[in-house]
Parts: C-alpha cells; structure tokens; sequence
C-alpha cells in the first residue's frame, strides 16, 4: 500500500485536473483554484460537466461489460478522485469477489482514495507515475493483488490526453498490454477537437496552464492507442453512443471511448 506520508506536499494554487475533473462531477476534493479553473473551461465549453458525465457513465458501462465478460481484476490506471459509482463499487455489485487496483499520481486523489478503501480489501491505491509501468507493476498494491497470469482489464480512461506526444503513449500503453494475459480488455477514453471543434480547443488552452495540460487527439491518433487489441462493437465512438443505458447517444460530448479485446 501508499505510504502516505510519503506523498508529495500539494500546492492549492495550482490547479489540477484530477480535482476539476471531481468538481465538474459534484464532488468535494477540489480547491479554490480547481474550481476556477474548472469556472473558466465551463466559460468556453458549456457542455464540459456533460462531457465529464458521459465519460463517467460510459466507465461504468464498460466495467460493466467486462465483468459480464469473465473479468474480475481491474489496472485502473489515472484514476482519478474517488467519487460515487467508481470502479470497484460497480464490479463488486456484480462480482464480490471482483479486484481493483488504482494507480495515480496526484496527492489529493491517492490520500482520498486511501481513506475511502480502507475497509475494503478487494481495492488498493498506488501513488505512481503511470509512465512507469514497471513501478506500477511492482508496487505492492498492484502486484499483491493482481495474478497477472490470468485476465485484467486495463482502464486508460480520461488519462492518456495528459501524456503527450514525446512521451510515447502509443508505446506507453503498448507496454501495459503486453504484460497482460491474452483474454483481457483495454478501457479507453480520450479527449477530442474533432466535435464541437471551436469548444474544445479552447478549453485545450485553458489546460495548458494547469498542472496537467491536455493533448487532444483525432479518432484515427486515438484508434492507434489500441495497437493491435481488436475492439469490441460498436468499436471506437463517442462516450455517448457506446452500448448507451444511461445516457443518451447522439451528442458529441468530446471523448472518443472504446473497449478492445486483447489477444
């Protein structure tokens, strides 16, 4: 587990994505500047908290899909503050005996998540850089609690719009793949300009002043993301239109999102 007296200190002027990201959802591990940041990509993308909405939703369905599928242990890479809904609650509804493992980077979110699993013993935090799967993998909280000879599901969602170009996250997620056993499954959303072009991009600048700026990627950059793992109908779409239940499809909210069997 996070020794979480050795997390970072945290600065509260600056904002962080992870913490507009639970704003935009109603939650309460934000600060100041967090929420006026968030204020100001709201100025220039009015539909953002939808966007975040679809995007959570459609996380949910997909963990859904593959519990549903055999798959009971989850890489949830990025993960984000804990909210109402995440991971672990949705496959545990289904599969009890169903596995999470979260991995983040952000003080706030592992310290967060920490309080919130500590009586749950199928879920585990991990403060590590995600661009550094071998630490990922070796950390205890990954390592003990995932068997990585049999299927996992490996959740990029909302994530790798935050590694950019130089980083390789084409590589970067091809390294995670390969280290899973034939069978398992890769979630992934991922920011886009290709709707509501004009919005978009200007929420894009407004990131580039924050902790984690975003890097938005067409269908065709996103669809390489997946490599050679093949998706799953209706293949790579707008988090509205995947396998929709709880939302409604046909509105482009922004993130492209897909699920892909890896073989």
């Amino acid at each position: 587990m996070t020794d979480l007296s050795q997390l970072p200190a945290v600065d509260p002027d600056v904002p962080n994505a992870a913490r507009m990201y639970d704003y935009y959802l109603g939650g309460s591990h934000n600060f100041a500047a967090d929420r006026a940041a968030a204020e100001r990509i709201k100025a220039v993308m009015p539909f953002i908290v939808d966007a975040a909405r679809s995007n959570r939703f459609f996380l949910h369905r997909a963990v859904r899909f593959c519990v549903q599928e055999g798959i009971d242990q989850f890489l949830d890479l990025g993960s984000g503050i804990p909210t109402a809904g995440n991971v672990h609650e949705a496959a545990l509804a289904i599969n009890p005996r169903a596995r999470v493992a979260y991995v983040d980077n952000e003080p706030v979110t592992v310290a967060s998540a920490a309080a919130l699993l500590v009586d749950e013993p199928r879920a585990t935090i991990t403060h590590a850089d995600i661009r550094d799967p071998c630490s990922v993998f070796s950390a205890p909280g990954v390592r003990d609690l995932l068997d990585l000879s049999r299927p996992i599901a490996l959740l990029t969602v909302a994530v790798l719009h935050h590694i950019p170009d130089e980083d390789d996250p084409v590589g970067l997620v091809r390294e995670y793949r390969a280290r899973l056993a034939p069978g398992s499954f890769h979630v992934l959303t991922h920011a886009t300009t290709d709707h509501d072009a004009l919005e978009a991009k200007a929420a894009a600048e407004v990131y580039r002043g924050i902790a984690n700026p975003i890097t938005t990627r067409t269908r065709q950059q996103v669809a390489a993301l997946f490599g050679d793992a093949e998706l799953v109908e209706p293949g790579l779409v707008d988090a509205t239109q995947w396998r929709p239940e709880d939302t409604v499809g046909g509105q482009h909210r922004g993130f492209w999102a897909g699920v892909a069997r890896i073989a």
